[in-house]
């Protein structure tokens, strides 16, 4: 089956339907280092790196005689994520309109649009319920759908991260709304926890490591084997410089706290006056997860939300990959860290930003199983 992957990332989402078998013909991914990251990840996809809005000729875009599947993606949803203002006004909600464009155009037996669960309590200025308004766009455009709410973790991999799939399928198709959702695979003590995800790769203190690196040890468990199954290297592995000062601070973090505990002498100080404590301090600022529980969400910003469970020093970016379910052999390209007025994303926000392979892979899964 092929499939088109609209504001496709770095390409998690992509990742897990290629596992399962589909044909991803066409991925538009508007950023440049995201994009670079897919092209390098997936050869035999054509990457359109530009703003979809200014894609206007369709039927351009693939041979005339290929037959288009389904359409994933998931529409920037940073207004209507819970965490942020959640402004209503920000013309990011206006994207999924886009997808509703391709999906018009192609008119897919089926498509996937992900996004966060703030989605679901959104309201437009005119007090309407976002949802319901998706909801209708696609009745008109001659869909079914089914709204799944799916944490991650229940699905092989090692995060606790929940999020919204609205699933459609073409009205000519009969619509079984319970066969549509995929049933949980790991639930209770079978969730794999952070330290069955990254306990294997290289134990590297804060700055250290190179973007190639060997193993150093065998695989300890079925997760780490299918992690590092066709990659030799490991790769991405670099850890961010510290202060003393800050390793000091990471010292008093025990599992489950984060910089908000700290002692007051390690507090964060105020930039420019080292003398005084800033006052700012956030609950997943420098948190320390328990290393034998799947990851809270990895956000975009995960490069200062975590510290390693064991080690005094934040996450690399194969940490963050191995725990969104990304195989070791899946390169990421652009900066590691970007500052604020770069625009491009860097591979830790490419990272966190991304569906989980294996989540998508489960997803896949249960369509290519409909259909």
């Amino acid at each position: 089956m092929n499939v088109i992957d609209l504001f496709a990332g770095c390409g998690g989402l992509s990742l897990g339907f290629e596992m399962e078998g589909f044909n991803i013909p066409l991925a538009i991914e508007k950023d440049e280092w995201a994009a670079e990251t897919y092209k390098a990840n997936h050869k035999d996809t054509k990457v359109i790196t530009d703003d979809i809005t200014q894609i206007i000729n369709l039927a351009e875009l693939l041979p005339k005689d290929m037959i288009i599947d389904g359409i994933i993606g998931g529409p920037p949803c940073q207004g209507f994520s819970l965490s942020g203002n959640r402004d209503k006004n920000d013309p990011r909600n206006s994207l999924f309109m886009e997808f509703v464009r391709f999906v018009k155009f192609y008119k897919p037996k089926f498509f996937v649009m992900e996004n966060v669960t703030g989605i679901l309590s959104m309201k437009t200025k005119n007090n309407e319920n976002v949802k319901d308004l998706i909801l209708k766009e696609y009745d008109n455009a001659g869909y079914n759908v089914k709204i799944c709410k799916l944490n991650a973790a229940e699905y092989g991999v090692p995060q606790s991260r929940i999020r919204v799939l609205f699933i459609g399928i073409r009205k000519d198709i009969e619509f079984i709304e319970k066969d549509i959702e995929p049933k949980a695979t790991h639930l209770g003590n079978k969730q794999i926890t952070i330290e069955q995800a990254i306990m294997d790769l290289p134990q590297i203190e804060a700055g250290q490591g190179e973007e190639e690196m060997d193993y150093n040890c065998d695989p300890l468990n079925n997760y780490q084997k299918w992690a590092r199954k066709k990659s030799k290297k490991v790769y991405n592995h670099i850890a961010m410089r510290h202060t003393k000062r800050l390793i000091e601070r990471f010292e008093q973090i025990k599992f489950g706290e984060s910089v908000a505990n700290v002692s007051e002498e390690h507090k964060q100080r105020k930039r420019g006056d080292a003398s005084k404590i800033s006052g700012k301090t956030f609950s997943q600022n420098n948190m320390r997860p328990f290393p034998n529980k799947p990851s809270p969400t990895i956000p975009a910003s995960f490069q200062s939300n975590f510290i390693h469970p064991y080690i005094n020093r934040n996450y690399t970016a194969r940490e963050g990959a191995r725990l969104q379910s990304f195989p070791d052999y899946y390169i990421f390209r652009g900066k590691r860290t970007t500052m604020s007025w770069e625009k491009n994303l860097s591979q830790y926000q490419q990272i966190g930003n991304a569906v989980p392979p294996l989540l998508a892979k489960a997803i896949a899964k249960n369509i290519a199983k409909y259909f």
